[in-house]
C-alpha cells in the first residue's frame, strides 16, 4: 500500500508539472550570412554569360552561372565539332562545284593508271586499321558511358533518399505531437500546451515538405540531364559502331553512292563525338566539383551549398524546441523523483530520467537501474495499482482516483513515452547527421569511381573522335579519288570500252 501511494502522488506530481514541456514556439537560429557564405573551392572560371569574367560564386547548382562556367570547360570538344563540322560543309561545296564542271566533259576519256590497283590494296590496309580502332574506341566508350551513369544514378538515388527519409522523420515526430495534442484534449492540460504541439508540428510539416521539394526538384533537373545525355549518346555511339562498319564494307566492295552517303553520316557523328567531349569534360569537373563541396558539407552542414538539396540550416529552427523538450522531461522526472525520496528513504526507487542533466540533455534511455520504472511504462502501473471511480468510495486493493485524472495521467505518461520514440531520429537528424552518414558513403564508395568512369568516357571520346577523323578522311581522299577514275555504284567502266566500240566502228566500215 505504501508503494501504491508513492506512485500514486508520482502521478500527481506528473499532472501537475507536464505543462512545463510546451516550451516555447521556435525561432529561427539560422547564421546571419549562413545562407550566403560559401566555401572555397575551384570553380573559379571563365564566365559566357559574364563575357568571359571570372565566376567566383563557388559551387552553388541553383545558379545558372555556375552552370555556365562550368559547361564551358568543354569548350575545346565544342569547337573542334563546330570546325569539323564546318570542313566537311566546305569539302562539300567543293565536291558539288567541281561535279557540275565535269559534267560538261562528261565524254573526256579517263584511263586508269597502272598502279591504280596496287593503290587501293595499300589504301585498304590504313582504313581497315582505323576502322578496327573506331570499334575498339566506340566500344571502350559506351562501356564507360554506362558504368558513369549507373553510378550518377546511385549517387542520386542517396541523396533524394537522404532527403525523403530526413522529412519521413520530420513527419514521425510531428505525428507523434499530433497524437499527443489528441491524447490531451479532455484532459486537465493547459491550453498553451495544445496550441504549443500544433503550432509546432505545422511548422516541421512546413519544414518536411519544403525539403522533399527542394530535393525532387533538383533531382528532376539533374536526372532528366543525365537521362537524355545518356540516350542521345549512346544512340550516336551505337549509330557510330554500324557506320564504320558498313563504311568499310561498302568502301571495299565499291558502292560509290553509298559510300558517299555513310561518308557524309561518319563525319557527322565525328563531330557529335568532339561534342560530346565537351560535354563529358564538363561533367567530370561538375563531379570532381560536387565531391569538394560533400568534403566541405562534412566540416560545416549549416554554411554550404549543397543546402539547396538538403537544408541542414532549416532545421536549426527546431533545434529549440528539442532542447525545451528534453529540459522539460529532464526537471519533470527529476521533480517526480524528488517527491517519491520525500516519501521514502530508498532514493534509488523511482522514474528513470531519460535525459542527463543541464546543460547538455544528452538522451540516454539505457542509463536507468532496475528500480527505475520506464516512462512508457506508467500507465500499465496505473491500471495494477489504482481503482478508477470507485462505486461509494470502495476499492478493493487499489488506490481510488478519478477517471479524470486517472485519464490524464495516462494521457501524459504515453504522450511523453511518444514524443522520446521520436527523439533519437530527429536528434539525428538536427545535428545532420544522417545527412553526413550519407555523404560519407558517397565520399568514400563513389566519388572516386565516378571521377575514373568519367574520364574514360572523355578520353575515349578524344581517342575515338581522332580514330574516326583519320578513318573518315582515310576514305574521303578514297572516294575522291575513284570518283575521278569513274566508279559507279560498284562497278567500273573500263578504260577500254570506247577503244573497242572504235574499234568496232571500224570494222564495220572496212566491211562496207
Amino acid at each position: 500500500m505504501r508503494l501504491s501511494r508513492i506512485w500514486l502522488v508520482m502521478m500527481l506530481v506528473l499532472v501537475s508539472h507536464l505543462s512545463c514541456i510546451r516550451g516555447q514556439p521556435p525561432t529561427n537560429t539560422l547564421p546571419a550570412n549562413g545562407s550566403e557564405t560559401r566555401l572555397s573551392d575551384d570553380t573559379v572560371r571563365p564566365d559566357p554569360l559574364e563575357n568571359l569574367k571570372k565566376y567566383r560564386g563557388g559551387y552553388d547548382i541553383t545558379n545558372v552561372h555556375y552552370w555556365s562556367s562550368t559547361a564551358y570547360t568543354g569548350i575545346a570538344g565544342y569547337v573542334l565539332g563546330a570546325l569539323w563540322l564546318l570542313c566537311g560543309v566546305v569539302f562539300g561545296i567543293f565536291l558539288l562545284v567541281t561535279s557540275c564542271c565535269k559534267r560538261k566533259n562528261e565524254l573526256k576519256k579517263y584511263k586508269s593508271s597502272p598502279s591504280h590497283k596496287q593503290y587501293y590494296l595499300w589504301h585498304i590496309l590504313p582504313a581497315a586499321f582505323f576502322t578496327l580502332l573506331a570499334i575498339v574506341g566506340t566500344g571502350l566508350v559506351l562501356g564507360g558511358n554506362t558504368k558513369f551513369h549507373m553510378r550518377a544514378d546511385t549517387i542520386i538515388d542517396i541523396i533524394i533518399d537522404t532527403a525523403d527519409d530526413a522529412s519521413e522523420t520530420i513527419y514521425n515526430t510531428t505525428g507523434a505531437m499530433k497524437m499527443t495534442q489528441t491524447n490531451l484534449l479532455g484532459t486537465n492540460v493547459e491550453a498553451s500546451t495544445i496550441r504549443f504541439l500544433d503550432s509546432t508540428s505545422r511548422q516541421l510539416d512546413s519544414t518536411a515538405d519544403d525539403i522533399q521539394r527542394q530535393a525532387r526538384k533538383n533531382r528532376r533537373k539533374i536526372d532528366l540531364g543525365l537521362r537524355i545525355l545518356y540516350i542521345v549518346s549512346t544512340v550516336i555511339f551505337a549509330l557510330n559502331l554500324i557506320a564504320v562498319i558498313a563504311l568499310t564494307s561498302v568502301g571495299v566492295v565499291k558502292i560509290r553512292r553509298a559510300l558517299h552517303m555513310l561518308i557524309a553520316l561518319c563525319w557527322l557523328i565525328t563531330a557529335l563525338c568532339w561534342v560530346f567531349f565537351g560535354a563529358y569534360f564538363f561533367l567530370s569537373r561538375f563531379g570532381g566539383d560536387t565531391c569538394t563541396a560533400l568534403e566541405g558539407f562534412q566540416q560545416d552542414p549549416y554554411n554550404n551549398s549543397l543546402s539547396s538539396i538538403l537544408p541542414c540550416d532549416q532545421l536549426l529552427s527546431a533545434e529549440s524546441v528539442l532542447n525545451d523538450v528534453s529540459a522539460g522531461v529532464y526537471n519533470l522526472v527529476s521533480q517526480v523523483n524528488a517527491n517519491i525520496s520525500r516519501i521514502q528513504q530508498d532514493s534509488s526507487f523511482g522514474v528513470c530520467n531519460p535525459f542527463s542533466g543541464p546543460p547538455e540533455y544528452n538522451y540516454q534511455p539505457n542509463n536507468c537501474s532496475e528500480n527505475e520504472i520506464q516512462i512508457g511504462d506508467i500507465p500499465e502501473l496505473l491500471r495494477l495499482i489504482t481503482c478508477v471511480d470507485p462505486v461509494d468510495g470502495v476499492c478493493n486493493g487499489g488506490i481510488p482516483i478519478s477517471g479524470n485524472d486517472f485519464r490524464t495521467a495516462v494521457a501524459y505518461a504515453s504522450s511523453i513515452q511518444i514524443l522520446l520514440n521520436s527523439y533519437p531520429g530527429m536528434e539525428s537528424l538536427l545535428h545532420c547527421q544522417t545527412v553526413k552518414d550519407a555523404f560519407t558513403e558517397i565520399l568514400e564508395d563513389h566519388c572516386k569511381p565516378l571521377k575514373r568512369e568519367v574520364k574514360i568516357v572523355w578520353a575515349g571520346l578524344v581517342f575515338l573522335s581522332i580514330v574516326m577523323v583519320f578513318l573518315v578522311i582515310t576514305w574521303t581522299v578514297e572516294a575522291y579519288h575513284e570518283h575521278n577514275h569513274r566508279f559507279s555504284d560498284g562497278s567500273v567502266k573500263p578504260h577500254h570500252v570506247d577503244d573497242m566500240i572504235e574499234s568496232g566502228a571500224i570494222e564495220e566500215n572496212i566491211k562496207a
